[in-house]
């Protein structure tokens, strides 16, 4: 894959650019929330022809979709370890290494910082690993497991 007509950046106005591709569950997780959180949180995206085609948030706090998890969320805040959240990558986009190029540019730009994440659906296990994460535990609750990776 060419990633020459691919461009990483921070988006620094007008969320609901990204907002706008997510699946409408997260849209209802994060857009009524979002005033509370833009301030601790940092939304990067890929453009292609001026258009979002996949991104993520970086939160310095807990987000509404880790909320089962505030003890273990704050654990890593507090080793400096920034959360990835809502890490999406358009559907007709998908199948290009598009979330791995958004991971590896986000590693070049902030190429100190640590990050961790959790996922729910099992099958997203080897990307992660081989986009360089470590998949530290699982985490359960009442209602499902999750596993918690990091960078």
């Amino acid at each position: 894959m060419t990633t020459t007509k691919y461009h990483f950046k921070k988006l620094d106005a007008d969320p609901d650019q990204f907002f706008d591709i997510l699946p409408q569950d997260w849209q209802d997780e994060i857009v009524p929330h979002w005033d509370n959180y833009k301030n601790t949180a940092t939304i990067y995206i890929i453009e292609s022809e001026g258009h979002v085609i996949a991104g993520g948030i970086l939160f310095s706090t807990c987000s509404p979709d880790i909320s089962y998890y505030k003890k273990e969320a704050q654990s890593w805040f507090d080793k400096g370890y920034l959360y990835i959240g809502y890490l999406w990558v358009a559907e007709d986009m998908r199948n290009m290494n598009l979330g791995s190029f958004w991971l590896n540019q986000l590693k070049k730009e902030l190429p100190e910082q640590h990050f961790w994440l959790l996922i729910e659906e099992e099958r997203l296990h080897n990307f992660y690993l081989k986009n360089d994460f470590r998949l530290i535990e699982t985490l359960k609750n009442d209602v499902h497991s999750e596993w918690l990776y990091a960078f």
